[in-house]
């Protein structure tokens, strides 16, 4: 991909993304992240590319609404444990590196000046379930569940649910999503407020649709402005935190805990 030279949009064919899909079918793009093989878990390579389209579709006039999905049966299921295990487990400094790619990805999304919507196809664990947490809106298949394991794999998830659960769901529902490591289904994802809608996954197509040409009916100006006030909280609690939580867990990848429970994590992947 070579820089642009001013803000202006590019035909997603000639950006070359290999770890996403990028379409622009006015007044809605789309980012599907395309791993299937491994859930759609992101590596250093997939984030570098969702930052990149989204900075496209902020440059793009005639694009309204970005939807953010994932391919086959998994949104997403958060960072590629396999990859950290090879390039990050004892390295503090290339896994601050790595965060910084998490960061830029989740900046460039949240701060697009247009309403994202997270299509929920399918399971949507740790870091996947913060970048829905990251869009506007969300709309969630019914046989989609969502999870957070980052206390039984040695990663504090800081990259989003630390930050925005309490605001979302509330003090107690947010303990019992990060501490206990449950299985949250569709429906009690709607009913807390973590997603907008749930539907049976036939539905799943239309709902989004109805969605997007409702949004797609609004100002632009005015919709990015009232976008970020509605962003305060998420920013106040993410500015005053994402730095130290990339610092504390860079440092983490040094100590026993998180090595021995991500290798734990890929012998049994493998085995």
């Amino acid at each position: 991909m070579s820089e642009p030279t001013r803000p202006a949009p590019t035909d997603p064919a000639e950006l070359g993304f290999e770890k996403i899909v990028y379409e622009k079918a006015p007044p809605r793009a789309t980012i599907t992240l395309n791993r299937p093989e491994v859930l759609n878990a992101f590596d250093f390579q997939m984030l570098r590319e969702l930052a990149r389209a989204c900075e496209d579709v902020s440059w793009d006039d005639e694009i309204r609404v970005l939807v953010l999905t994932g391919a086959g049966r998994a949104f997403c299921v958060g960072a590629d444990l396999k990859s950290w295990a090879q390039e990050y487990l004892g390295k503090p400094s290339e896994y601050w590196k790595w965060f910084g790619a998490f960061k830029d990805a989740h900046d460039r999304m949240r701060e697009v000046g247009k309403p994202t919507l997270a299509r929920i196809n399918g399971i949507a664990v740790g870091g996947g379930n913060e970048l829905q947490m990251a869009c506007d809106l969300a709309v969630m298949s019914e046989d989609a569940y969502i999870r957070h394991v980052g206390p039984e794999h040695g990663s504090v998830p800081a990259g989003g649910a630390t930050q925005w659960l309490t605001i979302m769901v509330g003090d107690r529902r947010a303990r019992e999503i990060v501490l206990m490591c449950e299985e949250i289904s569709a429906r009690k994802a709607e009913e807390w407020g973590l997603v907008n809608w749930a539907v049976p996954a036939a539905e799943l197509d239309a709902r989004v649709n109805e969605v997007v040409e409702n949004l797609a009916r609004k100002l632009p100006q005015t919709t990015r402005y009232a976008k970020q006030h509605l962003n305060f909280w998420k920013d106040l609690a993410w500015h005053q935190t994402i730095n130290h939580a990339r610092d504390w867990l860079a440092l983490s990848m040094a100590t026993e805990e998180p090595q021995a429970a991500v290798r734990r994590f890929v012998d049994k992947e493998l085995g």
